[in-house]
């Protein structure tokens, strides 16, 4: 990167008064974790926070949490893309959320189960094997998910602090980022995601408020519509436009993705229906939540509007780098929003927004550090263990496995090629366990004669969702979109799990054996 570019990049409002005002967010991170180690007692706490959340923190921490600085990142970065049309994510993410909310689906059932996990429903209701298997394609899925959530993160602040230019800057911000997640939560679990979260929750509502206001002065509402009708025409505002950014497969896609599956299958936002008091609790939890799940989406898009206007018509230095037409390449649109923010914000509020973006950061991570982490060892290690596991060992089995996991997101970030959207990417390598577990969940809830086999076949499945991603479909030389691979793997899974279930029906002394294992596992869990 040449000098000229490097100080085009370096251009920022953000100072040292909003370093300091960042430091004393992350210092007051790391006493809460401290603070909160003391109200670990079992693994039920650790996991589950007691399962003591009432409506008005149940929707608190998880908004804090699924309103994460990743989800900002890819938001924008689809409104810098695809303009107003991707407001259709918001729109069917609130309206599948409420609908989950208000008829219980899936998350009130699962509640009411006394489950910790979901994989621990899978032995509940068929057998041990499915358990294990669920966990696996669970964590696979789900690590693969968050490989790119602390590049991502670290790539908001070295954009926003001016220090895009540095090549050490991304690396250096990743490892501070990841060490500081490490230690508050493996020392208080869930107690410490939801006390963070919490706090997350009041910071990020402002100062996203706050950039929102900021943004449309220096902008100016006509001048956004504008802009976007020249430059991307109806595609930029209808979602269904064939030659647009979206399509109709898309909005299907964004409809089980971003509306059924973040809210009632995720394992991040299913823990918070079962760390709530009942499942009345979770139902009024999920209709209000379905609020913050609309806007966790809309407010960044709007932010990645806003970015794509200022770039392309106020500032042609940074429209020559994210738009270059001498042949060179563009600059990763992800530093779209957080240089748009840097310089736009006055001094002293952009350190405010900075610190309630990196408390999104970390929420996030410590709710999936932590979930997949006990899946592992509670759906995997444990079952496995002839022994089993008591209480004390699985909280240290978990503590060491967020660690690896930490660092597995380290290497990842730094070394991952595709060129996936962080969105799309995130979409497809979840769907390695998210399709395979709505078919298991929906038999298994709502249909008698849905089978242990039949669930098998239908985790299995899920792993085909794998070929939506660019360097797979690369190296097979087919290129299909992700959104088409999601949605045949979704028929797929449910094909395979009806015609498994009808083929393969369990038999009754199979199943109260399987019940007797699960019973014996969860009291082996709750011992301390």
């Amino acid at each position: 990167m040449n000098e000229h570019t490097a100080e085009i990049l370096s251009q920022t409002n953000f100072s040292s008064i909003d370093w300091v005002i960042v430091l004393l967010y992350l210092s007051i991170s790391v006493v809460i974790g401290l603070f909160v180690r003391k109200f670990v007692v079992n693994m039920t706490d650790y996991i589950g926070a007691g399962r003591a959340l009432g409506t008005c923190l149940g929707i608190a921490t998880m908004t804090g949490t699924e309103m994460g600085l990743v989800t900002v990142m890819y938001s924008s970065q689809k409104g810098f893309t695809g303009g107003f049309a991707a407001f259709h994510i918001a729109l069917v993410a609130g309206i599948v959320t409420f609908l989950v909310g208000a008829s219980g689906f899936i998350v009130a059932k699962l509640r009411e189960s006394e489950v910790l996990t979901i994989p621990e429903y899978y032995e509940k209701r068929f057998d041990r094997k499915t358990r294990v298997l669920g966990g696996i394609m669970l964590a696979l899925g789900g690590i693969l998910n968050m490989g790119l959530f602390l590049k991502v993160g670290s790539i908001f602040i070295v954009g926003v602090t001016g220090l895009s230019a540095q090549g050490w800057a991304l690396p250096l911000v990743m490892t501070l980022l990841l060490v500081l997640v490490l230690i508050y939560t493996t020392l208080g679990g869930m107690f410490s995601v939801v006390v963070t979260d919490y706090i997350q929750f009041v910071v990020l509502s402002a100062g996203m408020l706050v950039a929102t206001y900021v943004a449309i002065q220096v902008i100016g509402w006509d001048h956004l519509f504008e802009t976007i009708v020249a430059a991307k025409g109806q595609a930029g505002f209808d979602p269904f436009v064939s030659e647009g950014a979206f399509g109709l497969e898309y909005v299907l896609w964004m409809a089980f993705t971003a509306g059924l599956v973040s809210c009632a299958i995720w394992p991040t936002a299913v823990a918070r229906a079962l760390a709530a008091k009942d499942a009345k609790t979770v139902k009024k939890q999920y209709m209000w939540s379905s609020i913050s799940f609309m806007i966790r989406f809309l407010i960044p898009n709007f932010l990645g509007i806003a970015a794509f206007v200022l770039i392309t018509t106020k500032s042609p230095e940074l429209n020559a780098l994210f738009f270059p037409t001498d042949g060179s390449a563009p600059l990763d649109n992800l530093y779209a929003m957080p240089i748009f923010l840097g310089r736009i914000i006055p001094t002293g509020i952009i350190g405010l927004i900075s610190a309630a973006m990196i408390a999104a950061f970390m929420s996030t991570h410590d709710s999936y550090l932590l979930a997949w982490s006990s899946v592992l060892t509670q759906d995997v290690i444990a079952p496995l263990r002839r022994n089993g596991m008591t209480g004390a060992e699985r909280i240290k089995c978990t503590r060491i496995l967020i660690v690896v996991i930490g660092l597995y997101i380290l290497y990842w970030g730094l070394f991952y090629k595709g060129n996936d959207d962080i969105w799309d990417y995130m979409a497809v390598t979840g769907a390695i366990y998210f399709t395979g577990s709505f078919a298991v969940l929906l038999g298994g809830l709502y249909w008698k004669r849905a089978s242990s086999t039949g669930a098998f076949l239908a985790l299995l499945s899920g792993i085909f969702a794998v070929v939506g991603l660019g360097p797979v479909q690369a190296l097979l030389g087919i290129q299909i979109s992700g959104e088409r691979v999601g949605l045949l793997t979704v028929a797929f899974s449910l094909f395979v799990m009806v015609l498994g279930s009808l083929l393969f029906p369990d038999n009754s002394y199979a199943m109260s054996e399987a019940r007797r294992e699960a019973l014996n596992d969860k009291a082996q869990m709750q011992e301390v």
